[in-house]
């Protein structure tokens, strides 16, 4: 459990490089992670004193600039897996949104450790053809050591976006560990009751 919890802290913090600007095109992953973490991290830093008095404007700075970058459907689809065939449209898009709004609040909370790490990324690489990469990355802190992070992008065929679904830390993959985590609660419970549980977390 120690394990998966820094790797949640970890994939928080530099997964947030990967958001999306509508003023840039997603060309290339590589470009996405590297030119908009610059923006996202100094709006942070910049925005030290009134976060600390008003906290709930990390939420704020997630929605704008963090959420866009992430492709929830697609994960919340995969953390569903053999689940999703057995679920209706309403159940589906129930379980998106609860999901989404689970993931903007963990973000925010795990954003307010931010302490201006340095992220180090991968040289840029061809991508043509591929519409999923996988482009690896390196945290640095002065206190800690370095960690390794494998992000994993994949290209919407309609838009052409690069957006991230999932990262592995130290071996350890989010998005399996957090599908192990619910699989058994979906089959137990059902995918409504489990919607229900993660909107609730999220309030």
């Amino acid at each position: 459990m120690q394990h998966i919890a820094k790797a949640i802290v970890v994939f928080l913090l530099v997964y947030t490089t990967s958001a999306f600007s509508a003023e840039i095109v997603p060309t290339s992953p590589y470009v996405v992670l590297k030119s908009i973490g610059t923006k996202l991290f100094s709006r942070i830093a910049a925005n030290q004193q009134e976060i600390k008095k008003f906290p709930a404007l990390m939420q704020v700075i997630v929605e704008e600039e963090l959420m866009p970058s992430i492709d929830y459907r697609y994960a919340s689809y995969r953390i569903l897996g053999k689940h999703l065939r057995n679920t209706t449209k309403e159940q589906r898009a129930k379980f998106v949104s609860s999901m989404r709004k689970y993931l903007a609040r963990t973000y925010a909370a795990a954003l307010m450790q931010y302490k201006n790490q340095q992220v180090i990324f991968e040289p840029e690489k061809s991508v043509k053809g591929k519409k999923m990469v996988a482009i690896k990355t390196q945290i640095i802190d002065s206190n800690r050591p370095t960690i390794d992070v494998i992000f994993k992008m994949r290209k919407n065929k309609k838009t052409g976006e690069w957006k991230a679904f999932d990262m592995t830390v130290e071996g350890i993959s989010l998005l399996s560990s957090k599908k192990a985590e619910l699989s058994k609660k979906i089959a137990k419970q059902g995918v409504e009751q489990v919607a229900m549980e993660l909107a609730s977390i999220a309030k």
